[in-house]
Order: C-alpha cells, then sequence, then structure tokens
C-alpha cells in the first residue's frame, strides 16, 4: 500500500493543535509502536457507520496503520476528556467502501485529495474500534 508522508508543518505545527483543540472532529490516538514500544499520538476522525465506529487512514500505509494492526487496541482521547480504551479490527478491503464514503463525508475537503490521488479502498486501511471493557 502506498503513503503520503505530510509535509513537516503539518507534522510538528498542525498536528498537536489539532489533537489539543479538536479541530475539524479530530481526536488523539494513542497506539503504541510495533518496534519501539514507545507510544504515539496522532490526530484522526473518527467515524461512526452501521452502528459501529471506525478510524480511516486517508494518507494509506501510515506508521499509526500499521502500529494499530500490530498492537490491536489503542486509546483516543477528545479535548482532555477521560481517554477511550478500544481494541481495533482491520477490516477485509471488499467492506471498506461504504466505510470510506462516510469518512469522507465527515472529514470532507480536508482528505479530498487523498482519496482523489488513490481511489482504491485497498490503499486506505480500515479499523472498526470497540471500547474496551477494562
Amino acid at each position: 500500500m502506498p503513503y503520503t508522508r505530510p509535509p513537516l508543518f503539518v507534522r510538528r505545527v498542525f498536528n498537536p493543535i489539532a489533537m489539543r483543540f479538536g479541530i475539524s472532529g479530530t481526536e488523539a490516538l494513542a497506539v503504541r509502536g510495533r518496534r519501539t514500544g514507545a507510544v504515539h499520538r496522532v490526530p484522526v476522525i473518527p467515524v461512526d457507520h452501521g452502528g459501529a465506529r471506525y478510524l480511516v487512514s486517508p494518507r494509506g500505509e501510515t506508521d499509526w496503520a500499521r502500529n494499530l494492526r500490530a498492537a490491536g487496541e489503542g486509546e483516543l482521547r477528545f479535548r482532555r476528556r477521560e481517554p477511550l480504551r478500544f481494541r481495533s479490527t482491520e477490516l477485509p478491503v471488499a467492506e471498506r467502501a461504504p466505510v470510506i464514503a462516510a469518512y469522507r463525508a465527515v472529514a470532507g475537503r480536508a482528505v479530498k485529495s487523498f482519496f482523489e490521488a488513490r481511489p482504491d479502498p485497498a490503499d486506505h486501511p480500515v479499523f472498526r474500534i470497540e471500547a474496551r471493557g477494562d
């Protein structure tokens, strides 16, 4: 799967601001790194579809997507509220299209170019998330 690396400005300036203030519906995803075990944080826009909640990687095979695939769990935090600890399951490619369509409707212009450049659902990992019961 391809990957579109965000520019330095996005990584160093915009992402921290987006996570702190919830810009455009973002929440802070925290997931343990697959190699180092260190916790990494990145802004994501969760989407509800068909009674479930999902995370979509518009930039493709990102580090957070690979880390979430390996860890199978993470946490979401929105504006300093209590974090939502969750388990994740990656959707098969055949089930991604309707979730991606719902995600694009929620995320709007911010992600439009990523899906125009790579319209194949196979290029965008999608994870169903469910709250952990601990």
